[in-house]
């Protein structure tokens, strides 16, 4: 039997109560309500538990969304209304069932900031705040759009850097997989015809056969090794130190390190500049974007500027403390706090980053190839010159 939630007001007093329903159909519930002297204001089908995970929400979901949420409140259909046409109408079953929990709360006498707050795996904690602003000064169909227009640019953002990362880890799976056929199948082949002959093997030969023979009788233990130094990994980036230790040599790595500082920059300052310019105190917007930082020396230095702000200093001489932030970048911050126009001048220095992403982005993939074509070149061919030494061996004996 299905269970309804509903919420009613109580005729006499006003108050607003919430209740659940154990009872065949909708109707039910209504008669039910009528009985106890109550106003329906909202009723549904309370959401069945299941074992099977929900499809997750994306960004490009989000964006679609939020662009359609604000044309409709341009136009004037009420909240309620376009909440609902949204929920019915978005491909993302997750997306739609979330709506209708808004719907549900909204309809229930909760803000649209209050009810999108209870799914921060949908609506993060920045989307929640600006959606606030929004609400509290009366421009919410501004604010979602410039909402939608964040979201894409971030997305589109960490796509590259993503893309960066994706490329060498498909080059060495591709060279692991060579090099893996290569010793299991290739070589022990070779390897039954140099004893049959019975010659000493140089030593390259010796090592590759080595190599050979330890991945074919202890693939296992090579596979342990791997999981186990992952995990290690995992477990002391868990930990303060290990996750600020890991995330300062990830800045400080060559080529990558670039990109990596560089997307930094340009999502700290456009997060914080679209909150700023949405309505959202100085002091709350350095907190959400240091939660968004994704890099916990960013996050640190951020956190470091909030609390300068909040001891009566500026925003930039934390962040030039941190040496994590280019000269360029702390001179403009402290130009647009003397000018009254941080949210402006944050957004121009992150609109100048997002183009530099792109030139560091494409000055790493023209170095990786070349690198990654020698890698290959010297680790495969000098395993097949290893097991052709031998070859050149007997050919000079024989003559």
């Amino acid at each position: 039997m299905p269970v309804f939630e509903y919420t009613a007001r109580n005729a006499s007093t006003g108050q607003i109560l919430k209740g659940t329903l154990d009872v065949p159909t909708r109707d039910e519930v209504l008669k039910h309500i009528k009985q106890q002297k109550m106003i329906m204001v909202n009723v549904r089908e309370k959401p069945k538990s299941g074992f099977s995970r929900p499809k997750s929400i994306n960004t490009r979901d989000l964006v679609v969304f939020t662009r359609q949420f604000a044309t409709m409140i341009n136009s004037g259909l009420p909240l309620v209304q376009s909440l609902d046409i949204l929920a019915r109408q978005t491909e993302n079953k997750s997306l739609a069932d979330v709506t209708r929990q808004v719907v549900f709360d909204v309809e229930s006498g909760h803000t649209l900031a209050d009810a999108f707050s209870k799914h921060p795996r949908a609506y993060p904690e920045l989307y929640v705040n600006m959606v606030a602003a929004g609400e509290a000064g009366g421009i919410l169909d501004t604010i979602l759009m410039r909402l939608a227009g964040f979201l894409e640019k971030s997305d589109a953002l960490i796509r590259k850097v993503k893309g960066v990362m994706i490329y060498p880890g498909v080059i060495m799976s591709v060279a692991a997989i060579a090099i893996a056929v290569l010793l299991i199948f290739v070589i022990p082949t070779f390897q039954t015809m140099f004893a049959s002959v019975g010659m000493e093997l140089p030593l390259p030969t010796r090592i590759v056969i080595g190599m050979s023979d330890f991945l074919i009788n202890y693939w296992w233990a090579l596979i342990l090794i791997v999981v186990g130094a992952v995990w290690l990994v995992r477990q002391y980036y868990k930990t303060s130190d290990g996750q600020l230790r890991i995330d300062q040599l990830m800045l400080n790595a060559p080529v990558l390190g670039d990109v990596l500082r560089k997307s930094a920059v340009s999502r700290f300052t456009r997060t914080l500049g679209t909150l700023i310019s949405s309505g959202v105190s100085i002091l709350d917007g350095l907190e959400i974007t240091a939660k968004t930082a994704g890099n916990r020396v960013i996050h640190d230095a951020v956190m470091a500027s909030r609390h300068s702000i909040a001891g009566g200093e500026t925003i930039a001489a934390p962040l030039e403390k941190s040496k994590v932030f280019p000269p360029m970048v702390i001179s403009m911050i402290a130009v647009g706090e003397q000018t009254g126009g941080l949210d402006e001048m944050l957004s121009k220095i992150a609109d100048f980053y997002d183009e530099e992403v792109d030139v560091a982005v494409s000055a790493l993939l023209s170095l990786m190839e070349p690198m990654m074509i020698v890698f290959l070149g010297v680790i495969v061919g000098g395993m097949v010159v290893a097991m052709y030494l031998p070859i050149f061996d007997m050919m000079n004996a024989v003559q």
